[in-house]
């Protein structure tokens, strides 16, 4: 049976410094993904989108590795956030949030497989939010990178850096902002929390 590490397969992707942004080349990988809206802490939506995924996602592990095609470790939570006005992330106003939780899939994961274990997930325990999950590519291509220690709600300096960093590069940026969760923030104090900010960019040429 294969053995995937998408650890090791994509070592670079989890290279990331709390002192010095990178770029890196993102490959297209493919993601178990749900969309939401709202403040994540107020939201149901946002609970059971985590629920569905994980749910959803070891079932596919689990499936697949009865088949004797593959097994692998489930991958941590990543996450996609945006707002139709940007400003809302600047004056705090969480509801307008917009958000995808992901869940990186390696890619002997297929359509098919996917929808198999969702139906499996389905008859045995049938979590909300289940139908939102989606198969799907995230191509995002060159892109900075950085790391961030300590609690969610303090990224912003930090997210300057990585913004600065990307345009004395002579980069604009070119997509969503992207959170990769090193740890569990269950089990995890806030200070010591760690999280991959990851900016997708394109080069303008000037620098």
């Amino acid at each position: 049976m294969k053995k995937i590490d998408l650890r090791k397969e994509l070592a670079h992707l989890w290279k990331a410094s709390a002192k010095q942004a990178s770029l890196v080349e993102v490959p297209a990988v493919p993601f178990l993904m749900v969309d939401g809206r709202g403040d994540p802490g107020a939201s149901p939506a946002f609970q059971e989108a985590i629920g569905a995924l994980y749910g959803l996602a070891y079932t596919l592990k689990f499936a697949l590795k009865a088949e004797g095609r593959a097994d692998w470790k489930v991958m941590g939570l990543e996450a996609l956030w945006w707002a139709d006005d940007m400003g809302a992330f600047a004056a705090g106003r969480r509801d307008e949030w917009r958000w995808t939780l992901l869940i990186m899939q390696p890619q002997v994961v297929t359509p098919a497989a996917v929808e198999a274990a969702r139906e499996r997930l389905r008859e045995r325990k049938d979590p909300p939010g289940l139908d939102r999950v989606r198969f799907e590519r995230l191509d995002e291509g060159l892109s900075a990178q950085i790391l961030h220690v300590g609690p969610y709600d303090q990224e912003g300096p930090t997210v300057e850096r990585l913004h600065a960093f990307a345009r004395e590069a002579g980069c604009e940026l070119a997509g969503k902002h992207h959170e990769i969760y090193l740890n569990d923030p269950r089990r995890t104090a806030p200070a010591k929390l760690k999280t991959i900010l990851r900016q997708p960019v394109r080069r303008t040429g000037r620098k």
